[in-house]
């Protein structure tokens, strides 16, 4: 029995010899190889992270769009480090033809199986390069208004008037109306007034409750006029523009004002029986943005 446990043991020393030895050679062929590559790879992946940040420096330096110079430098980090790869690959002595049709052919499997998130990456870098609006603008796009935070290739990112964040798949984006109102939206709001008053007087009246742009906001001035007519009565237009961010809050504010200034002129609004058909009409109340 101990005769048994003690060749048990001889061969299991000599199986670790054999591997010891065979590791030996390993390090002794391929070690230095291995540390190079090693070196080679930590070196690539610190001048990708330098080119890339140099890229988008070098963007804001001459003032590029920043979603581009972001764009750029990511680009340039993945040719570094795909350049980085060949090199580490080419020390181990590994061919990269293969490696590249093998790429190419994973690519074609996974284009058919992944078509929905490319379709965003290729969204994305139309939107990139044809820019029809930049992170800062304000855009209504498919019913949603907000002022863009961000665009990447997979989606855009827009902020809300309450600061609520929204994304939008970049497929749902591209091909679409875009109105692109940069930093501001206009507000357009309809008063029906009775056939009876003055409308000189409801006009000045309505227009004095108007925000004023400030000069170098460059917006036009706000616009008051007669927009139209209803059963009777007569309907003021009044259009003005606001901060995108604060559209709401200024609209509801300056609604308030034109009742206030209304009502000190001595004007009246047009009866019920007016306002429920003016109410009715579905051009009379409408929010749109104008680029």
């Amino acid at each position: 029995m101990d005769q048994q446990v003690g060749q048990q043991i001889d061969r299991q020393i000599e199986t670790l010899s054999v591997l010891m030895d065979a590791a030996t050679q390993f390090v002794v062929a391929y070690g230095f190889q291995l540390l190079g590559a090693l070196v080679v790879l930590l070196i690539g992946i610190k001048v990708a992270g330098w080119a890339a940040r140099k890229t988008v420096a070098f963007g804001d330096r001459r003032g590029f769009d920043p979603t581009i110079t972001k764009f750029a430098g990511n680009v340039v980090r993945v040719l570094v480090l795909a350049v980085v790869a060949v090199i580490t690959l080419s020390n181990f002595g590994i061919a990269i033809s293969p490696l590249v049709a093998l790429a190419g052919a994973a690519a074609f499997g996974g284009t058919l199986a992944i078509q929905g998130p490319l379709s965003n990456y290729g969204a994305g870098i139309s939107i990139i390069l044809s820019r029809p609006f930049t992170v800062g603008n304000t855009i209504q796009v498919r019913g949603t208004h907000g002022v863009v935070k961000d665009i990447s290739l997979a989606h855009t990112v827009l902020t809300g008037e309450d600061g609520e964040r929204i994304t939008i798949p970049n497929k749902e984006i591209v091909g679409q109306i875009i109105v692109n109102s940069h930093a501001y939206r206009i507000v357009e709001t309809r008063i029906a007034i009775g056939a009876d008053q003055d409308v000189a007087a409801a006009i000045a009246a309505v227009r004095s409750a108007m925000p004023a742009p400030a000069p170098e906001d460059g917006m036009p001035p706000p616009q008051v006029g007669v927009h139209g007519f209803t059963y009777g009565g007569i309907v003021l237009g009044a259009r003005f523009w606001v901060p995108s961010l604060k559209y709401f809050g200024q609209r509801y504010a300056v609604n308030r004002a034109i009742l206030e200034a209304l009502d000190r002129a001595g004007l009246r609004m047009l009866p019920a029986a007016g306002a429920a058909v003016l109410a009715g009409a579905p051009s009379l109340d409408a929010d749109r943005e104008t680029p």
